[in-house]
């Protein structure tokens, strides 16, 4: 546990789950969670469609995305995951048994897992920073709900340029910037909208022909 406190610290203290957790506490911490790490190669699957709900990860390093499949076999890209950020934590925190989500890693990866039994619930030690850890656990709920409301706004546009307009927007937006990268590829960002990946392709450039945009790869300036 030293060495990996001594390898991950500056990534978990950057973690929304663990703020205001003093270092000392750390190692304490992960073992009170019964924390582990596994190391994951490019497009490994780290969580399935219908496995238990019984750990949280936590992207250390790497990338992965979480992804639906309907029966049919059509995929819903929901988000990326970049380091730091949480998974599966919705799905244990409201006792569904079974994942209804994949997690794929799309980077090489490393992933701390954590029993969220023992983080929801204060420990027979009583240590002094699960409070805490609850606090930081409902705050992350509330962001997530937040990012699914605002996605929702996206895909409930009638028509693909209305869904690409609204998040290329968004996008501008957060980014303080008509000049924006984002985090798919075209592929991705069809699954991401809901939208067939030609037709958005189509639309994109329509939308720069039209001169309301300009693109190359993930790269883009919205022009007024």
């Amino acid at each position: 546990m030293v060495i990996f406190m001594k390898k991950y610290y500056d990534t978990l203290k950057s973690i929304t789950l663990f703020e205001g957790i003093d270092e000392a506490d750390f190692t304490s911490l992960l073992t009170c969670l019964k924390a582990h790490t596994t190391h994951y190669h490019k497009n490994r699957t780290i969580f399935q469609i219908g496995d238990a709900a019984v750990n949280v990860g936590i992207l250390l390093t790497g990338q992965a995305q979480v992804i639906k499949e309907d029966y049919y076999g059509n995929r819903a890209l929901l988000t990326n995951l970049d380091q730091g950020m949480l998974f599966g934590e919705t799905f244990v925190c409201a006792n569904i048994k079974k994942l209804p989500v994949s997690v794929i890693a799309t980077a090489e990866s490393d992933i701390l897992f954590i029993d969220y039994r023992r983080l929801t619930t204060s420990c027979t030690n009583a240590c002094n920073f699960h409070n805490r850890i609850i606090q930081n656990m409902l705050r992350i709920l509330a962001m997530k709900n937040l990012i699914l409301n605002q996605k929702i706004e996206f895909i409930q546009k009638r028509s693909t340029r209305e869904k690409l307009l609204a998040y290329l927007s968004f996008e501008a937006q957060r980014a303080g910037s008509n000049h924006f990268t984002i985090p798919f590829n075209r592929q991705e960002l069809a699954d991401y909208l809901s939208v067939d990946r030609s037709a958005m392709s189509a639309e994109l450039c329509r939308l720069r022909d039209s001169g309301m945009l300009e693109f190359n790869k993930s790269n883009f300036n919205l022009l007024s």
